[in-house]
């Protein structure tokens, strides 16, 4: 497949060639949503909030009140959930587990198959380098502006670049990770991916070890 390459004034030099091993995978939706799922769950932290339940609540050891000739319903414990001060139903609980398994090939399966589907509908680009001698935010938004992007954009690094980050930093809608970072939430997230011409050889080396 073929990118199209950009320069730092956001004129056209050209296409690169993809790696097809990474950008001509079929699409599979099923294995795609699999892999966003196991992603935020295992983002998520826990429920915070937890609930005792009939068994856990410390009393209820005798009965409350006699079982006949009071005028009231029968009661057994003061544990039960329809009584003040009693167990929660279907409360929330901290015990829970968010996380899922997910073998190594079937996530980089799932994550060239979503790259690929971007690269199909002409959201991926390639930029042959960024040169500046300072980080200056306003010379990065200018970059940007340039080039054919209409909401926002994933930057892909080969390596950690201090320039380059902190430029993007206070930019809105753009955000700059290394390429063995890239991961489908952050595909589904932002609408272009553009690749430093750098990152899509690290990306051989990272994704064929």
């Amino acid at each position: 497949m073929k990118l199209d390459l950009y320069n730092q004034k956001g004129e056209k030099k050209g296409t690169v060639d993809a790696p097809k091993e990474f950008f001509e995978v079929e699409f599979k939706k099923v294995l795609i949503h699999e892999a966003l799922v196991r992603q935020e769950g295992n983002r998520r932290s826990g429920v915070v909030a937890h609930t005792k339940t009939k068994g856990e609540v410390r009393g209820g050891g005798r009965k409350p009140y006699a079982q006949k000739h009071t005028g009231r319903a029968r009661q057994g414990s003061i544990r039960g959930p329809h009584m003040k001060g009693g167990g929660v139903t279907f409360g929330p609980r901290n015990v829970r587990n968010f996380k899922r398994m997910m073998p190594k090939k079937m996530r980089r399966l799932a994550l060239f198959s979503a790259l690929s589907e971007k690269a199909r509908s002409n959201e991926v680009l390639v930029l042959d380098a960024y040169e500046a001698s300072a980080p200056k935010t306003k010379m990065f938004a200018e970059m940007v502006k340039a080039l054919p992007i209409k909401q926002d954009v994933l930057f892909l690094l080969d390596a950690r670049n201090e320039i380059f980050e902190k430029s993007s930093k206070n930019i809105a809608n753009v955000k700059t990770m290394l390429v063995n970072y890239l991961n489908i939430s952050d595909m589904r997230k932002y609408e272009k991916i553009i690749f430093l011409e750098k990152a899509l050889d690290a990306m051989k080396k990272i994704f064929t070890s």
